[in-house]
């Protein structure tokens, strides 16, 4: 008798009739109730098990962080869209700053090697984060395209903490999913399996060789639960 042969006798006889999914548990996808303090705890600690970075900042001086940040990092050139309002604001703060804003507006052939030998750091947007998971989750856009924050050997990610949602089952209902899957909805930096070693190659090969992610509070010490309506 085969293995597969040998599991679905074993089957049959533990059903009492018709085999049939058990019913579904909701509790074991959703219902953490954690808070913000532990939603941010979690998620900083999770994304921070894969080499990334968080920097907290209030709202208001969210782009002070990211000029210093560039300085740090010894960007140059950084890649950002227009259109967003956190490319809107980076861009405006760095208006005098010593590095080039790198248009990302173009079709791919008229800079891709540009963009893969001569930018820094792509900047993104992010629609929120799993604290579960440590994982952002982005939506790119022409304005934001997939590859500023896969190319670049440092992605800048700028995350509202009041975006933060227990796992990613919340996601999917406040944004109600359900109705209407995504299409262009990207998952990015959740905690990984692989060795140390493994996680550098990950890195090198496949994505970013650092990810930075600066996270804005509405106050200096958000300690209540304000994540907007979807």
């Amino acid at each position: 008798m085969s293995a597969r042969e040998t599991i679905l006798k074993r089957l049959r006889e533990r059903a009492d009739g018709a085999l049939s999914a058990p019913d579904s548990d909701f509790s074991v996808v959703t219902g953490r109730g954690w808070s913000l303090e532990e939603r941010l705890a979690r998620f900083e600690r999770w994304i921070g098990s894969v080499h990334g970075e968080v920097i907290h900042v209030t709202a208001d001086d969210w782009t002070g962080a990211l000029a210093t940040l560039l300085v740090d990092k010894g960007v140059r050139r950084l890649a950002l869209g227009k259109r967003h309002p956190v490319a809107a604001e980076a861009r405006h703060a760095l208006a005098d700053a010593e590095v080039e804003l790198v248009d990302v507006d173009r079709d791919i052939e008229q800079w891709q090697r540009e963009q893969f030998e001569s930018v820094d750091a792509g900047l993104t947007s992010t629609r929120g984060a799993i604290a579960e998971t440590g994982s952002l989750w982005l939506w790119p856009t022409p304005d934001e395209p997939r590859l500023i924050s896969l190319v670049p050997p440092l992605h800048i990610a700028v995350l509202d903490a009041a975006t933060l949602e227990d796992t990613f089952f919340d996601v999917m209902e406040r944004h109600e999913w359900a109705d209407g899957m995504p299409t262009n909805a990207l998952l990015i930096s959740g905690p990984s399996k692989t060795a140390d070693i493994e996680q550098t190659l990950a890195y090198g090969v496949h994505g970013p060789r650092e990810l930075v992610v600066i996270v804005r509070h509405a106050m200096a010490a958000d300690s209540h639960d304000t994540r907007p309506e979807a």
